[in-house]
């Protein structure tokens, strides 16, 4: 996300919360980006609560929305079976046949485009928009640059909508929780029901695909090595998305300590991640959609950030993340480019050493504090 300060500032009037029937809401991607709009949902279905909140999002987003008391519906865009700008249009009329009298894009994508299109909603809201698109709007409201979520809830502005704190929500169901209770136990790292634990658990995000956000495995090695030196408690869960096996399995033979590492037999989905998450004392990754549900699931995060900036972090002090240019002259940092020219220093110079205190102290402050095991 580049923040964006211009905008075309026209006054709309809020519309009566009962006359509010039903709502778009289009998000199509990312991951993170579609966790960072669930704020946005809660907003606008506390505005207009007799009002049905509907959803536009790509197929793989579906598990971070699923059980959302907010929505109403969810259209779920499988790009492969829309072969065709044909196929897609006549799924964007099945869409607006709805009939909405409110619709938000979030995204000046060419779907998003056709939406708004094809809506006859009487409020339309985006993002700046250049003079082309504007058309489409009935409002660009102007944005400044704020905590991604609150960035996204600058477009609900004319609507008399501010973001007052609130975080990403994602919501388990008991036979989720019951899962991924029974997941740890399996690996290795749970405990029994009503037993106090004695095991710290971080989970560990290492994987990225751009290598602009990628901290290097072998960092991500040596840190767990000297953090589980200095509290033994401390064990590691290295899940990771499909193709990814290679990357975590490698992070874990480096390790001096892999008996501490557990990698899950089989890639866990977002569901089971986000279950077995709410067991850790902490979760420790590159800046990708698991930084985003930790929050939502109130566990305690430290990001390690390399392109990314830190309108990424949600602004709370149990959540945090470290850089470069904490400890260094880093100009070029928070470029959020996914290619670099300076051989990723921003990355590469964020050593181990650099990153165990700050860990460390994150840890002993935000999660529980656990027996040893010694």
């Amino acid at each position: 996300m580049t923040p964006v300060a211009g905008g075309r500032a026209v006054r709309v009037l809020p519309p009566a919360p009962d006359s509010v029937r039903r709502i778009l809401v289009c998000q199509l991607n990312q991951l993170g980006d579609v966790l960072l709009a669930t704020p946005s949902l809660e907003l606008l279905a506390r505005a207009y609560p007799a009002a049905q909140i509907h959803l536009l999002t790509e197929k793989k987003c579906l598990p971070l929305v699923e059980g959302n008391p907010d929505l109403h519906t969810v259209w779920a865009l499988n790009k492969k079976a829309l072969p065709s700008l044909l196929h897609e249009l006549a799924f964007y009329r099945r869409v607006t046949a709805v009939g909405f009298d409110l619709l938000i894009n979030f995204q000046h994508l060419p779907r998003c485009r056709w939406v708004a299109v094809l809506s006859r909603a009487k409020i339309r809201l985006a993002p700046p928009a250049p003079w082309y698109n504007r058309w489409l709007y009935t409002a660009c409201p102007p944005q400044r640059a704020a905590y991604v979520a609150a960035f996204k809830a600058q477009i609900l502005a004319p609507l008399g909508i501010s973001w007052q704190g609130e975080r990403p929500r994602l919501f388990l169901s008991p036979a989720e929780r019951e899962e991924g209770r029974r997941l740890l136990e399996r690996f290795g790292l749970g405990q029994a029901a009503g037993k106090k634990p004695i095991l710290r658990l971080i989970t560990v995000d290492a994987t990225h695909r751009h290598a602009t956000r990628q901290w290097p495995g072998k960092y991500y090695a040596a840190l767990m090595d000297a953090a589980a030196r200095a509290r033994p408690d401390l064990r590691f869960l290295l899940p990771c998305g499909p193709g990814e096996e290679g990357q975590v399995r490698a992070i874990r033979a480096a390790s001096s300590l892999p008996e501490r590492i557990v990698i899950p037999p089989a890639v866990l989905n977002l569901r089971q991640m986000a279950a077995c998450m709410e067991h850790a004392a902490l979760h420790l990754g590159n800046c990708s959609a698991p930084r985003h549900m930790a929050v939502a699931l109130n566990i305690p995060s430290l990001a390690i950030l390399g392109s990314t900036s830190a309108y990424w972090t949600f602004p709370s002090p149990e959540h945090t993340q470290v850089r470069a240019g904490d400890f260094m002259d880093m100009p070029c940092q928070s470029c959020n480019r996914n290619t670099c020219p300076h051989s990723l220093r921003c990355l590469t110079r964020l050593t181990p050493d650099l990153v165990l205190p700050v860990l460390l102290r994150h840890l002993e402050r935000y999660s529980p504090k656990f027996e040893q095991v010694l």
